[in-house]
């Protein structure tokens, strides 16, 4: 069974839902079901390896959906990982951005699920205030909602695994 398969048969769900971008869907992809599938998870994370572009130093997850993946894709690749919080800790080492160090590398930012891109130009603002390059987003699906538009307006090429709809055909 392919991948996009296990994912739609392990996490779509039909109803009526509220997306991070304020819009209403009648499907979703509750990604913390194939996420906590470590089969499933590993097999996503060995497909997304050929999106790495040659010369990353860092791979960078959006908390929170994008940190298992990372995590993964920084198991199968051997690349460093660091995690971006969606706002600073208030504790501690009070940083947004943990785990490797992200100042002069080339970091690739990691995604589950876009639609909007709202997260992901959230963290990118960060990161380019604290003069960290980055240009370049993986993720898992692209919803194809405006997301990959949106982010290519700021300079962010968007590559996903899968489109929503090559999920929806279970391709």
């Amino acid at each position: 069974m392919s991948i996009a398969r296990r994912i739609r048969e392990v996490s779509k769900l039909s109803g009526d839902f509220l997306l991070r971008s304020g819009t209403r869907s009648n499907t979703y992809f509750d990604k913390y079901r194939f996420e906590s599938d470590p089969v499933l998870l590993k097999a996503i994370a060995e497909a997304m390896v050929p999106l790495i572009p040659p010369g990353t130093e860092i791979l960078g997850g959006l908390e929170m959906g994008g940190i298992p993946i990372v995590t993964m894709l920084s198991q199968v690749t051997g690349l460093p990982a660091a995690y971006i919080r969606k706002e600073a800790k208030e504790y501690g080492t009070c940083k947004y951005a943990e785990g490797a160090e992200l100042a002069g590398r080339k970091l690739v930012l990691v995604e589950d699920i876009v639609s909007s891109g709202g997260a992901i130009s959230d963290a990118v603002a960060k990161l380019r205030a604290d003069g960290v390059p980055v240009s370049l987003t993986l993720c898992v699906i692209d919803r194809e909602s405006g997301g990959k538009e949106m982010l290519a307006g700021i300079g962010i090429e968007l590559k996903s695994l899968y489109t929503f709809s090559q999920i929806e055909a279970g391709q």
